[in-house]
């Protein structure tokens, strides 16, 4: 086991503008110019993306998994999927200070095959974020689900359904410089993954993750989602990530984001168990090829069944 860390940051308007611009996020929340067209919106201005948090947190953990030795841990026992399981409790605003702590590391791999770390972040009135970190040899998230017969999606139409209806396809290329400006709105330092004159480029593993977001945009404006009206958000991410295909990501890469029908999770149900009602959405992004590069179980709610708007 490893000891705990625990660091302090703060989010300002144009760490926002940065993420959300990298990502192709257009979510009112977010939009210094419009947040205030949400339906009384109860946060009195724009909101850090659960995006950036958690890619500060991968961040972090990267560093105590370098400074404690963990990374030959990691690669003499094959864990080769890091998986991301946060529960969301309240919202971040550009000046709120945050503080990301990351309980030490429990070794199981004897037992289970991972390692582990309990993650907390909070700010000065209450949690925001809670959850768990693990390095696993198989994915956690949806392991039994193959998704092999999606098809040549790269002969697919941008934005259409795919493999029978079953998924909405988003196609996204990754790029440095968008990897950077994420990097940067995250207040993460880019150097620990890009840095041309070390020939280092590695994408970090959240950046095509947080990429889900303009898909799932995307996906509701088809359906003619009220944004304005009815906004939602994200109640909790469920993430694997395939350690070994993330690593050779290249600029201009493809990557085929897949995101499920909604489907109803009741009040008392799902991560958490929050007492209201959610709706899931299986998600998967594919690199080049059709292999897995992550899978992902976004719940999120509408913000009327979260808080008494009326």
């Amino acid at each position: 086991m490893t000891g705990s860390t625990q660091n302090e940051y703060c989010y300002q308007q144009i760490h926002i503008d940065a993420a959300r611009n990298a990502t192709d996020d257009f979510n009112l929340f977010h939009d210094s110019k419009k947040w205030d067209r949400i339906h009384k919106n109860p946060f009195g201005m724009p909101i850090v993306l659960g995006f950036q948090l958690e890619a500060l947190i991968e961040y972090l953990v990267t560093l105590l998994r370098r400074n404690a030795g963990e990374d030959a841990l990691i690669a003499e026992h094959n864990l080769q999927y890091a998986n991301y399981q946060f529960t969301f409790a309240d919202v971040v605003r550009p000046g709120e200070p945050v503080s990301v702590d990351i309980r030490k590391t429990v070794n199981r791999v004897q037992q289970t095959g991972q390692i582990a770390n309990r993650i907390v972040v909070r700010k000065a009135d209450g949690l925001v974020l809670i959850g768990f970190q693990r390095e696993s040899v198989s994915p956690l998230c949806m392991p039994g689900v193959d998704i092999a017969d999606v098809g040549d999606l790269d002969g697919c139409e941008d934005r259409s359904w795919v493999a029978g209806g079953r998924y909405f396809m988003k196609r996204k290329f990754l790029n440095t410089g968008n990897g950077k400006n994420f990097l940067a709105g995250s207040l993460v330092d880019q150097h620990c993954y890009f840095d041309e004159l070390e020939n280092r480029v590695l994408f970090p593993a959240m950046f095509p993750v947080s990429l889900l977001s303009c898909a799932l945009l995307e996906k509701a404006r088809l359906e003619d989602y009220p944004f304005e009206a009815d906004p939602v958000v994200y109640t909790s991410h469920f993430i694997s990530i395939d350690r070994k295909l993330q690593e050779n990501l290249k600029s201009n890469d493809r990557i085929h984001l897949l995101v499920g029908h909604a489907e109803a999770v009741p009040a008392g149900s799902g991560l958490g168990r929050k007492g209201f009602n959610q709706q899931l959405f299986r998600c998967f992004g594919l690199s080049p090829g059709n292999r897995v590069l992550f899978r992902a179980e976004v719940e999120m709610a509408p913000l009327r069944e979260i808080l008494p708007l009326s």
